[in-house]
């Protein structure tokens, strides 16, 4: 079982950067492949990043390929880096645990899920 808490959202202006936080909880945390994910009103959750058990592999979406930076440490912390922000970005941002799928990429693939944090990028 985990638990998630993300913090660190806010409103900046394009071109600003933020950085998410997302605090596990549990023992296990090193099981865990690790996730961003973001939503808005009316459409279907989007993957971001994601990082590896051991934080060896990451991955991106191309829209963000360049701009943000997922890391992970041994206390249990997940992090977002994000650069170079743009209205586009705005969303709420979640973070995800799953424990079985190597690049997972697909909201489905995760049991944990945190209750997001908001992100809002102006022009």
């Amino acid at each position: 079982q985990v638990q998630l808490v993300e913090s660190g959202g806010g409103l900046v202006q394009a071109g600003e950067s933020l950085r998410l936080s997302c605090a596990a909880s549990g023992r296990t945390f090193g099981m865990y492949q690790m996730g961003w994910f973001r939503q808005t009103p009316g459409k279907e959750r989007e993957f971001v990043a994601l990082i590896s058990r051991t934080g060896s592999d990451t991955y991106y979406s191309d829209s963000v390929k360049g701009r943000f930076t997922i890391s992970r440490d041994n206390a249990n912390m997940v992090y977002l880096q994000m650069n170079s922000l743009k209205p586009e970005d705005t969303a709420v941002y979640y973070c995800a645990a799953n424990g079985r799928w190597s690049r997972a990429t697909e909201p489905r693939r995760y049991n944990y899920w945190g209750q997001g944090t908001q992100v809002t990028v102006s022009s």
